[in-house]
This record gives structure tokens, C-alpha cells and sequence, in this order.
């Protein structure tokens, strides 16, 4: 059975303080996000009908609009009911939640201070996507083209939806490649991110990870880092040139989508082994989660 469009499923998607037909919920052609990216959202997700960790998504929602100059014009609490609300009109336990804050059609210029903020949150049904034995192969890295910006010339704290657009062109040119995603390195040439996740490497029994000064400071990165403090393994933040990676033993990445997914190699050049650290973190992230 084919999988339909997104904007031609039935259900219920929160707009503006109500729930509408999924189908209804659209937005005019001339809204300013579209044109200038003045765009922000947030990917969470529901397990057993619970969001993990949703206020702490509904204060990055937040922040990330005012970092980008405008107000989301409901409260943290508001938007977590709202979250709960969508997830039950829709009748969904394990899910994707979105999210989406963006400026309306009021002005066409880069300036638009007098457009409204129009706020929606959709949710649909997203399984995980490997099971532990399928994730204990490893996926395949690509090494990005482009590179995060310097966070001097972009708001790189707020999950912003013109952050992205190098990010879809990277993710689509791995696949090309036979890759499931790409590594990208920071202005500086320095080992950032994976296009929508996280990443971390385990060199001698301890974990190692970049400073997330240039790019997001992922909930579920941050979660990880407590899940391995609480099981003892030490971290370490720092930065990582891309020729130290082949001095590591294992890799993963982690994102609400990926949760915590292992690394095989990375763009043909460095082969890690999934290990011992890397299933443990899988499965307090598991544990962490349905909790």
C-alpha cells in the first residue's frame, strides 16, 4: 500500500488554538516563512501516548522564536495540552510530533514585524525506525559537502527551518551515495553534526562529543550525556578534528528520529565497531523513554 502525500491524510491537526481536518490545515502561498524561512518547529516524540520530554521541547519551541525575533503567542503549558490534545484526536501512541511556528502573508518583505504568528502541531505514526539487532550493524556516514555555519552569521541555537536547507541537500547527495546520512564539519573544519542528529564517538571506554556551540544542542544529545553519566562512563566534550575519528573504537548518533543509532563507518574511510557502550546507551534510551 503506498504511503500518501502528508497533505492528503485524514485525522486532526492543532491551528491557532483548534483542532482542524487534517486536509483543511494550509497556509497561503505568501506567507512570509515560506519566502524567508522565518520558520521555527520542533520534532518530538510520543511513546505509549506520553511525549518524551515535552515541556522541555515546548521551552525550546519558545526560545527558538525569539531568537528569530518573534513571540509564540501561547504559553509552554498551553502547547503541551495542545501536544496531548492533537495526539488523542488523533488516537496515536507511538508517534512523531511537530511542532511549527511561522510568519503569515500580512508583509512580503525581509522585514515583517506586523505578521501574525501562526502556530501548528501535527503528530502521525513513526515506529522506531531499527530494531536493536538491526541498529548493532551500523549505518553508513557520508562526509558533507557543506558545513555548519559560523554561529556569528546564523542563529544556530534556535531550531530554525532555514538551518536545514544544507542539511536536505547533504542528506539527499549520501543517499545518492549509498550512505543513510552525512557527517558535517563546522566552519572550522571541525567534525559538528550529522544532518538532523547528534554525534558521539567511544575511544578507551569513555564517550566523546563536540561542543554544541555551532549547532543544536540536541534534547535527546542531552539526554544521552545523563544516561551515560548515570551509568558511569565518562564524557567528554571537546573538539574533534576528523582525522582523530580514526582513533576511535565505536560511534552513534542520536536524534528524536534516530534515537541512539550506531555507526559502522564513515565515509569509507573510518570503520567503527558497534560495541558494548553503544548498546548500553540503546537500551537506557530504550528504558529511558517507555519509562
Amino acid at each position: 500500500m503506498s504511503i500518501p502525500p502528508f497533505d492528503q491524510r485524514d485525522g486532526f491537526i492543532w491551528v491557532n488554538g483548534a483542532l482542524a481536518p487534517w486536509r483543511d490545515a494550509k497556509l497561503h502561498v505568501l506567507s512570509h516563512g515560506l519566502h524567508y524561512g522565518s520558520c521555527v518547529f520542533e520534532g518530538e516524540r510520543a511513546y505509549g501516548g506520553k511525549i518524551f520530554k515535552s515541556r522541555e521541547h515546548s521551552e525550546r519551541f519558545k526560545r527558538s522564536a525569539e531568537i528569530l525575533d518573534f513571540e509564540i503567542p501561547y504559553s509552554v503549558e498551553e502547547l503541551d495540552a495542545a501536544k496531548d490534545a492533537t495526539l488523542k484526536a488523533n488516537n496515536l501512541k507511538n508517534s512523531y510530533v511537530r511542532p511549527v511556528a511561522w510568519r503569515g502573508s500580512e508583509m512580503m518583505a525581509v522585514a515583517a514585524q506586523n505578521s501574525t504568528i501562526h502556530v501548528a502541531i501535527a503528530v502521525w505514526d513513526w515506529p522506531s525506525m531499527f530494531d536493536i539487532a538491526t541498529k548493532m550493524k551500523g549505518i553508513k556516514l557520508d562526509i558533507a559537502e557543506y558545513r555548519r555555519p559560523d554561529p556569528q552569521t546564523a542563529p544556530s541555537m534556535a531550531k530554525a527551518a532555514g538551518l536545514y536547507m544544507i542539511c536536505t541537500i547533504s542528506k539527499h547527495r549520501a543517499e545518492r551515495r549509498g550512505y543513510a546520512d552525512a557527517l558535517m564539519l563546522d566552519w572550522q573544519g571541525r567534525v559538528a553534526e550529522c544532518t538532523g542528529a547528534n554525534v558521539f564517538f567511544v575511544k578507551d571506554g569513555k564517550l566523546h562529543t563536540p561542543i554544541a556551540d555551532c549547532f543544536l544542542d540536541g534534547i535527546t544529545r542531552r539526554t544521552v550525556i545523563d544516561l551515560a553519566k548515570r551509568q558511569g562512563i565518562e564524557l567528554i566534550e571537546r573538539r574533534i578534528m576528523p582525522e582523530e575519528m580514526a582513533s576511535f573504537e565505536e560511534c552513534f548518533i542520536c536524534g528524536t528520529g534516530a534515537e541512539v543509532t550506531p555507526v559502522a563507518d564513515i565515509g569509507g574511510q573510518y570503520s567503527f565497531t558497534p560495541g558494548a557502550v553503544s548498546r548500553a546507551l540503546i537500551e537506557a534510551y530504550d528504558k529511558e523513554v517507555n519509562a
